[in-house]
C-alpha cells in the first residue's frame, strides 16, 4: 500500500538571521519624494526646451523667407493676393447680403400695400 505523503515543515539544518524587510521599503520611500522634486523641476525645463524650440524654428523659417529681396518681395506678393481675396471675398458677401435683405423689403412692402389697399376696400364697403 502506497503511504500517504504528508506536507509538514521542514527543520532547518542553519537558522540564518533575520534580515529585516522595513530597510528596502524605507529607501524606496526615501527616494520617492526626491523623484516626485525631481520631476516637478524637470517637467517645467523639458517644456520651456520645448517651447524654446519651437521659436527657434519659425525663426529660422522666417529667417530663410525674408533672407533676400526677392525672397521677401515674393512673400509680400503672396500677402497681398491673400489679403485681395480675402476682400473680394467679403464684398461678394455683403452684395449679396444687401440683395437679399432689398428683395425682402421689397416684398414686404408690397404685401403691406395690398393689406392697406384691401382694408380700405372693405372700410369702403362698409360705408
Amino acid at each position: 500500500m502506497p503511504t500517504a505523503k504528508t506536507t509538514s515543515p521542514k527543520p532547518r539544518a542553519t537558522a540564518a538571521p533575520k534580515r529585516s524587510t522595513t530597510a528596502p521599503k524605507r529607501a524606496a520611500a526615501a527616494s520617492k519624494p526626491s523623484s516626485t522634486a525631481e520631476r516637478a523641476v524637470l517637467i517645467p525645463v523639458g517644456a520651456a526646451l520645448i517651447a524654446r524650440e519651437r521659436v527657434l524654428a519659425g525663426v529660422n523659417d522666417t529667417i530663410a523667407n525674408y533672407n533676400s529681396t526677392s525672397k521677401a518681395s515674393a512673400q509680400l506678393r503672396k500677402f497681398e493676393r491673400r489679403g485681395n481675396t480675402a476682400r473680394n471675398r467679403l464684398e461678394r458677401e455683403v452684395r449679396k447680403t444687401r440683395v437679399r435683405v432689398e428683395r425682402e423689403l421689397r416684398q414686404r412692402r408690397r404685401d403691406g400695400e395690398e393689406l392697406a389697399e384691401r382694408v380700405q376696400e372693405r372700410i369702403l364697403n362698409l360705408v
